[in-house]
């Protein structure tokens, strides 16, 4: 018999009034370059704690082997992860089975036409057998504004970039 997992003690409701960021979780990866010197490429990514210790490896898309994760793919996880459990929290607070829940992300790498640089794009596809469209999509447009990877999405999200002395 396994053990229920204790669900996070999150809120959907805008109960903080601070005039700062206020951080709950924090987490670091440190990334390598690997043989090709090239993090993209060859890296290995593994997080401090060691949870998360990976070889990273060009798609074959993109002209690798594409034997291995690549960050797309990490991206989608984490996002799709995070829009599940916005909605998951929602469901509950409705009184609806979140059980059937799935999401589906595809994360796109491409040419931004603006600048000729690189630019991702994300399709999330929900699937909710069981429950009405109209309800569901309610939730969906909740989640939109709770998950913290939807809304790094619409709003960008504040980044820092310093060369360690």
């Amino acid at each position: 018999m396994t053990e229920r997992i204790q669900l996070p003690t999150l809120s959907t409701e805008k109960d903080y009034d601070g005039d700062e960021f206020l951080p709950i979780y924090t987490t670091t990866v440190t990334v390598h370059g690997g043989v090709a010197l090239h993090g993209r490429a060859s890296g290995r990514a593994r997080s401090s704690d060691g949870a998360l210790d990976l070889d990273l490896h060009m798609p074959a898309e993109l002209g690798g082997d594409g034997k291995g994760t690549n960050p797309e793919q990490l991206f989608a996880a984490g996002f799709a992860a995070c829009f599940h459990g916005a909605l998951s929290l929602l469901a509950r607070q409705e009184a609806l089975d979140p059980a059937p829940i799935s999401v589906v992300a595809t994360v796109a790498f491409g040419r931004d036409p603006e600048d000729g640089g690189f630019v991702l794009h994300v399709d999330l596809v929900v699937q909710w057998p069981g429950v009405a469209a109209d309800v569901a999509t309610g939730l969906l447009e909740k989640a939109d504004t709770l998950c913290p990877y939807a809304r790094m999405a619409w709003r960008g999200t504040p980044t820092t970039i310093t060369l360690a002395s």
